[in-house]
């Protein structure tokens, strides 16, 4: 399977937020911007209320364990919102090429992005270290 193949599974307030997010970007720079690959890929989404998603789906703030299949190295990271990002503490924003790439994949899956300076990466999402819907979180 490729990893544009790959089916996305978002919850229902993970959407929302999102769809509101880039409502908001694009008022605020008065210009339409289309929907650009992360409106594509909310647009092609499973959407499940947030007390039905698996817990092996990586939603907004979960943090998880990566292995970079050429290497074998191991990272971890958390999925956040723009404003909540810091890349070098390991919160990377939902809206970042390698956030786009994991946002609705499950444990097992490989996500693949191209970074802005054209460099290609992928990573094995090797396990959901936390997730907050299955921790009984269904408002972060």
């Amino acid at each position: 399977m490729t990893p544009s193949s790959l089916e996305r599974t978002l919850t229902e307030l993970d959407h929302i937020r999102l769809v509101n997010l880039l409502q908001r970007q694009d008022a605020a720079a008065r210009l339409p911007t289309g929907p650009g690959p992360i409106g594509e890929l909310l647009d092609a989404a499973q959407v499940v209320p947030s007390r039905a998603v698996a817990p092996d789906v990586v939603t907004m703030y979960s943090q998880l364990l990566l292995r970079d299949p050429k290497t074998d190295a191991r990272s971890q990271l958390t999925l956040c919102y723009p404003a909540d990002a810091e890349p070098a503490q390991g919160f990377v924003s939902v809206l970042s090429p390698v956030g786009r790439a994991l946002l609705g994949l499950r444990v097992g899956e490989t996500a693949c992005w191209t970074t802005p300076d054209g460099r290609s990466h992928a990573a094995e999402i090797v396990a959901l270290l936390f997730q907050p819907e299955a921790s009984g979180d269904y408002t972060l």
